[in-house]
């Protein structure tokens, strides 16, 4: 295992991660679980604040630190196929990656829209992703971890091996553990058809209850995406992944939205899944300083899209980004894993580059429509933000579980549930 310092020479490519700049004191780059085992044992006797990062960016910034220890988790990266549809993937790889080495053996796993995000962070909240109508959250796939717990044990954990923990993973993983490797069931995927739509939009309001209402009605093997671009002149991007390889068949499930208001542009193509995920290869420096709030909804109703056009208005707000859930993902009961919003049909996500009391305040209108919310799309870290991801019976539960698997709150960066 390699020890970062601000001595070493290559520091400054693991000191900051994309979405914020750190200045730890030290960076652990285990290779294997033992060396996880020994750097959280180090990092526990240390007493400063520590964090863990995977392989990749995220949104909530909380994989660095300024005086304390990073435990970064990159070299932990393969994918190796373990059966016909069952593979291990570390949480240091990339999503792009995993998708890229699937695709040979015709299979993929949604996990959300980008390339770049680490596995192991997106792996243990949930994962809203291009398939997710089709095939559910990441985490619904996930049968099997290696996880290490806050005593510095390796478990391996499963339905039947320590099920409470199994089931915090799966939505809170970074409460209980730090997993070194996941195994997933797969899907068979031997490609998508992707749409990217452009609109220039005239009645904010009308076109996201009449985009709400289509992406309902729309067979579950369709997963829409939209990105919707703020001020006076409202612009929005698409993307829309059906699940299956017939172009024909594509086309007629996206008919609906080709025949929408304000269409000025459609690509539409056949293509390997990764292929869909937008991937940068950017590295990380903390040159992303974007804020967001974000919440789940059942419906794009006529009052929410109201109020959503209005929001479009704000001169703090720069992009608003509507992601599909509901179809796989609600075929789940909500106590079947730490994520529990098995019933909202939308994610709702909101982004300004200038943050602050301003922002803030724009979103208050929204958020109090909202019902829970999504923490990896969340940079706020505010107590109440536990409360809104997981449900009253949920967080009692998982507060149970973190008393019994870390009573000393050894993971406390990453939106605390014993708070």
């Amino acid at each position: 295992m390699d020890i970062i310092t601000a001595q070493d020479a290559d520091y400054e490519n693991y000191r900051h991660v994309y979405t914020a700049r750190g200045n730890p004191s030290t960076v652990f780059l285990p290779n294997t679980a033992q060396e996880v085992s020994f750097a959280l044992s180090t990092a526990r006797a240390d007493g400063r604040p520590f964090a863990i990062r995977s392989g990749g960016h995220g949104i909530s910034s909380v994989s660095t630190n300024d005086g304390g220890l990073v435990i970064d988790l990159r070299r932990l990266n393969s994918v190796v196929r373990l059966g016909p549809q069952t593979v291990a993937v570390g949480p240091g790889a990339r999503w792009e990656q995993v998708a890229r080495s699937l695709h040979p053996w015709g299979l993929a796993l949604s996990s959300g829209d980008s390339g770049d995000v680490g596995v192991g962070g997106l792996a243990t909240t949930g994962g809203i992703g291009l398939l997710g109508r089709a095939h559910g959250l990441t985490i619904d796939h996930l049968r099997a971890a290696e996880v290490v717990t806050a005593d510095g044990t390796i478990r391996h954990i499963d339905a039947d091996q320590d099920p409470d923990l199994f089931w915090a993973v799966r939505g809170a993983g970074a409460n209980v553990g730090i997993v070194t490797s996941f195994v997933f069931d797969a899907r068979p995927v031997p490609g998508v058809v992707q749409a990217t739509l452009f609109f220039g939009i005239q009645d904010a309001a009308g076109f996201l209850h009449t985009w709400g209402e289509i992406v309902e009605a729309a067979p579950r093997e369709l997963s829409a995406f939209l990105y919707i671009a703020a001020g006076d002149a409202v612009q929005a991007q698409a993307t829309i992944v059906v699940a299956d390889t017939d172009e024909e068949a594509g086309r007629q499930m996206l008919g609906p939205f080709l025949s929408m208001p304000g269409l000025v542009q459609q690509i539409v193509r056949s293509t390997p899944y990764f292929e869909a995920l937008v991937t940068t290869g950017e590295p990380h420096a903390g040159q992303q300083t974007a804020k967001s709030h974000n919440g789940l909804i059942d419906h794009l109703s006529g009052d929410l899209s109201g109020a959503l056009a209005q929001h479009l208005k704000e001169p703090a707000i720069d992009v608003v980004m509507i992601r599909s859930v509901g179809g796989a993902i609600n075929d789940l009961a909500a106590s079947a894993t730490a994520y529990a919003h098995r019933h909202q049909n939308f994610s709702v996500m909101s982004v300004s580059m200038t943050g602050g009391n301003a922002f803030d305040l724009a979103w208050n209108p929204i958020h109090e429509r909202m019902d829970g919310m999504y923490l990896s799309f969340e940079t706020g870290h505010l107590d109440r933000h536990v409360t809104e991801a997981f449900p009253p019976e949920t967080l009692a539960r998982l507060r149970e579980i973190k008393r019994r698997w870390d009573p000393d709150g050894v993971f406390n960066q990453n939106f605390n549930v014993a708070v």
